[in-house]
C-alpha cells in the first residue's frame, strides 16, 4: 500500500511532464472546448445582437449629435427665446411634432418630415408622453386621433440621436454580417471566464503543486479586470476621442459606416480589457515568485516605451493629448502592479 501510495504521488507531481505529442492533444481538447462554449455563447447573444449594438452605437451617437447640433439665438415677439428640450413639456402642452425619421405605427409608416399636432398627456404608467390629437393619413393606413407617438420625452439624454445621427450601412448583407460579428465578440467577452480557465488548465502542469490553488483568483481578477477595462473605454476614454474627432470638419455632412465604428470600438475596448489585466497578472506572477516588485521598479522606462507604443496603436488619432488619453491609465496600472507585487510576493518555492 505504500508503495502505491508512493507511485500515486509521484505520477500526480510528474503529471506536467508530457511528450510534445501529448501536449498537442491537451492543447486540442482545450481549444475544441473553448470553441464549442464561444458557440453556444453566440447563440444566446444573436438573439440580443441588436440591443448590443444600440448599446455600443450609443456614445459616436451622442457625439454625432453633439457635433451637429449647434447652438442658436431666436428672435421672438418679445425678444430673445429660446428651444426647451421634449423632456422639459408638461403634461396639457401642446404642439406640432416633426417625425425626424421613417417610423412605423401599426401597419402605417409616417414619412421623415411629416407633421402632426400632438398634446402631453400621462400614459397607463403615469408617464408623460406624447399624443395625436388629429388622423395621419399614409399610404400603408390611418393612424386614429389619440395614438401614443413612439417618442420617450421622459428621456433625460439632452443629445438623443435623430435621424441625421445615426449609422450607416451602405450594402445589402452589411447589416447582417454586422449583427453577426457583434454576437461573435459579445459571445467572446461572455466566455472570458472559461477561456482563462482552459489557459490556467493548459499551463498549469508546468506549475508546482501549491501554485495551482491560485487558478481562483486568477479567473476571478482577470474577469473583473476585463470587464472594469471594457468599462473604462466605453464610458471614459472614448466619448471625448469621439467628440474630438467629429469637432475637426464642421463643414461636412457626417456620415459613419456602423461596420467601421464597430470595428474602431472594439479595438479600443478589447485593448482596455487586456490592459486593465495586468495588476490580476501580476498578483499572480508575485504570489508565486516570478516577477518581484524590484524588477518591475528596474524595468519602467522599458514599459513606459511599450505602453507609449501601445498607446500610439489603439489611440483613434496620432495626436499627443490622445496618446496620452490612452498612455496614463496604463501608466497609472503599472504603478498599482508595483504596489502588488510589493504587498503580495515572495520567493519562490519549490514542492
Amino acid at each position: 500500500m505504500e508503495e502505491m501510495t508512493d507511485e500515486n504521488e509521484t505520477n500526480e507531481e510528474l503529471g506536467g511532464q508530457m511528450s510534445f505529442l501529448e501536449h498537442l492533444d491537451e492543447l486540442r481538447g482545450r481549444l475544441v472546448r473553448s470553441v464549442v462554449f464561444v458557440l453556444v455563447a453566440f447563440i444566446g447573444c444573436w438573439f440580443v445582437s441588436d440591443r448590443i449594438f444600440e448599446f455600443l452605437a450609443a456614445p459616436v451617437e451622442r457625439a454625432l449629435a453633439e457635433a451637429q447640433r449647434k447652438e442658436v439665438t431666436i428672435e421672438g415677439r418679445n425678444g430673445t427665446e429660446k428651444v426647451i428640450a421634449l423632456r422639459d413639456l408638461k403634461p396639457g402642452d401642446k404642439g406640432s411634432y416633426v417625425f425626424d425619421r421613417a417610423t412605423t405605427i401599426g401597419t402605417a409608416v409616417v414619412a421623415p418630415g411629416t407633421s402632426v399636432d400632438a398634446v402631453v398627456e400621462n400614459d397607463k404608467a403615469g408617464r408623460p408622453a406624447l399624443f395625436t390629437q388629429e388622423q395621419i393619413l399614409t399610404s400603408g393606413g390611418v393612424v386614429p386621433k389619440g395614438v401614443k407617438l413612439p417618442v420617450d420625452i421622459a428621456a433625460t439624454e439632452g443629445n438623443a440621436p435623430g435621424a441625421n445621427e445615426r449609422l450607416i450601412v451602405t450594402t445589402v448583407p452589411e447589416q447582417f454580417t454586422l449583427l453577426v460579428t457583434v454576437s461573435l465578440y459579445s459571445a467572446i467577452a461572455v466566455s472570458v471566464p472559461f477561456l482563462l480557465l482552459q489557459i490556467w488548465g493548459f499551463i498549469s502542469p508546468a506549475l508546482y503543486k501549491h501554485e495551482r490553488k491560485y487558478v481562483t483568483p486568477f479567473i476571478l481578477l482577470s474577469t473583473i479586470s476585463f470587464v472594469l477595462g471594457a468599462a473604462f473605454a466605453y464610458y471614459i476614454l472614448f466619448p471625448p476621442a469621439a467628440r474630438y474627432l467629429l469637432s475637426l470638419g464642421p463643414d461636412f455632412q457626417l456620415l459613419i459606416r456602423a461596420t467601421d465604428y464597430f470595428d474602431f470600438i472594439t479595438l479600443i475596448m478589447l485593448a482596455m480589457g487586456i490592459i486593465f489585466q495586468m495588476p490580476a497578472v501580476t498578483y499572480v506572477l508575485a504570489r508565486i515568485g516570478i516577477v518581484s516588485a524590484g524588477f518591475l521598479v528596474r524595468v519602467w522606462k522599458i514599459a513606459l516605451v511599450v505602453m507609449m507604443i501601445a498607446a500610439a496603436f489603439i489611440s483613434p488619432t496620432g495626436d499627443i493629448p490622445n496618446m496620452l488619453l490612452f498612455a496614463t491609465p496604463m501608466f497609472a496600472l503599472y504603478i498599482v502592479s508595483i504596489v502588488v507585487a510589493y504587498v503580495f510576493g515572495k520567493k519562490r518555492e519549490t514542492d
